[in-house]
């Protein structure tokens, strides 16, 4: 070309076979090879006007799939916290979400077709604890780490999520499902949040899918109208006082698993430089819950009617392989009484 920068030809214009210039606006054009025979000429207008013709069936197909109607939506519920509390006054201030357990899940969803609404009690921006920006969280896979750390970055709505209680005020009948990944986010404020407790509720009383991984479990017992009471017994270590006071708890019998006590008690002097006012698996017990679990870093996932939960990050994968049959079988329901 003899004008004074390279421009792609798809965004020509035109193409004028007689003066060998691209046209790429009114007063915008750019001479090409005068040496160019007519043939030449002929041939690269017709080239020109092609990769328009696909620049424009690209750009529509582009345009028609954001307009695609998603298969439903889906409510993802992370902590507001920054700083979780331990014995010994201590606070473990990197508390926030595990970045697999909230991603794999989330781009999968994303991907079938089920858009996404983050929401928290104050409607700030979670934290990601760093201790879970590992590669051993992704297969050992650097290069998928950095993949789900740059998803994790085009997630608007994580930054800004909504505040639960606008949520609600919007309508729970409009999600197919509720999710909370874990991390020891959920342990700081979602364990005994009132907000939290009416969503966990109406999921239960629809019958809707409650998928809950790792320490993402500790929030049922937000479903007990008096969660603040039965959390505050538990961390006195006054045992008989939270099971009396969690009587009538809705998840009561579920068979259900989260984090275990051996999986933390690991983790506590190597991540949290503490020890927590107590231990997950245990207060889902104490409250009523059918708590079962594995040996420490196996996946484990359990299913009992709408709950799904896992153990713990490596249990990722396993609790998608439950939640979205769950969520299709749903919509099949719903299409068939249609």
């Amino acid at each position: 070309m003899v004008g004074e920068r390279p421009r792609p030809f798809r965004e020509a214009l035109g193409f004028d076979p007689i003066t060998s210039t691209l046209i790429f606006g009114e007063h915008d054009a750019v001479l090409v090879d005068a040496m160019m025979t007519a043939a030449e000429a002929e041939a690269l207008a017709n080239w020109v006007a092609l990769c328009k013709l696909r620049f424009r069936e690209t750009e529509f197909d582009f345009r028609e799939e954001n307009k695609m109607t998603t298969k439903g939506k889906v409510l993802v519920l992370v902590s507001s916290g920054h700083g979780l509390p331990l014995r010994d006054g201590k606070v473990y201030a990197g508390a926030g979400y595990y970045l697999n357990e909230l991603t794999v899940p989330v781009r999968a969803l994303m991907k079938e077709g089920y858009e996404i609404t983050f929401a928290n009690p104050k409607g700030n921006t979670p934290q990601l604890d760093v201790h879970s920006a590992v590669a051993d969280f992704f297969g050992g896979d650097e290069a998928r780490l950095q993949d789900y750390l740059k998803f994790r970055d085009s997630l608007t709505g994580l930054k800004n999520p909504t505040r639960i209680s606008d949520v609600i005020a919007s309508g729970l009948d409009q999600y197919d499902a509720v999710f909370v990944p874990g991390g020891h986010g959920p342990m700081m404020d979602l364990l005994d949040d009132p907000d939290a407790g009416t969503v966990m509720r109406h999921f239960h009383e629809t019958s809707k899918p409650t998928a809950v991984l790792c320490h993402g479990p500790i929030s049922l017992l937000s479903a007990l109208p008096n969660s603040t009471e039965v959390v505050g017994a538990l961390a006195a270590g006054d045992a008989a006082g939270a099971r009396a006071k969690a009587q009538g708890w809705i998840y009561s019998g579920y068979k259900m698993t989260i984090f275990s006590t051996a999986e933390e008690q690991q983790r506590e002097p190597l991540e949290i430089g503490g020890k927590v006012l107590f231990y997950p698996d245990f207060a889902l017990r104490t409250a009523g819950g059918d708590v079962s679990v594995v040996a420490p870093w196996k996946s484990y996932v359990l299913q009992d009617r709408e709950l799904i939960s896992g153990q713990n990050p490596f249990s990722d994968e396993a609790l998608l392989k439950l939640l979205l049959p769950a969520l299709n079988g749903r919509r099949s329901e719903a299409a068939g009484a249609s």
